[in-house]
């Protein structure tokens, strides 16, 4: 599926930014100060492309009709898995930029450990989040759902990715993401 293919596509660009987080929180335990405006950087990617455009697809393409075609099995799938992850996920973030918040105000540990919380919870998460869809979500997606659905899944996302906002998402924020790897040693991988 085309529209799977892509989110897939996506998954890779989102894992090298959580390598890139990762990354910046193992130089922060070792003494690296917090990079505020980095951070901030980072917490615009996760929210706006991996999140309102990528997980966006998800949401308004993909899952409502898993959950309406799919029965039960899709039901659970999205509302008590994927869709509880999303919502974690953001949660995660808001902490994140709260402590990030906390700490540009009063630099203590405690913030700066609490910046390093929200950023690493989030990067976990999503990075098991987005086996659990590659590896069970969309293939049980692809091998259920009709013909039929499954083409007009497609289309709404061919629709979707030729958008000119759609456009300068890609660009602004996998510019940003590849900055973010060269300056961090985040290397591709095939």
């Amino acid at each position: 599926m085309y529209a799977i293919d892509v989110m897939v596509e996506e998954h890779k660009n989102i894992n090298y930014m959580l390598r890139v987080i990762r990354e910046i929180c193992c130089r922060i335990l070792d003494g690296a100060p917090v990079d505020a405006d980095e951070h901030r950087k980072m917490i615009d990617f996760v929210r706006n492309y991996a999140d309102r455009y990528h997980h966006g697809k998800e949401e308004k393409f993909l899952f409502p009709v898993m959950e309406s075609k799919l029965g039960v099995p899709g039901q659970s799938l999205i509302r008590h898995g994927m869709l509880v992850e999303h919502d974690l996920g953001r949660a995660h973030v808001a902490d994140w930029e709260n402590a990030l918040e906390l700490y540009e105000k009063e630099p203590l540990t405690t913030h700066k450990l609490d910046i390093l919380t929200g950023a690493m919870g989030y990067a976990d998460l999503l990075q098991r989040h987005t086996e659990k869809e590659n590896n069970v979500v969309y293939p049980y997606g692809e091998a259920h759902l009709s013909v039929d659905d499954k083409t007009a899944i497609d289309m709404q996302a061919q629709e979707f990715e030729a958008l000119p906002e759609s456009e300068e998402v890609r660009e602004k924020h996998l510019t940003f993401l590849k900055e973010m790897m060269e300056k961090y040693g985040v290397e591709y991988s095939r």
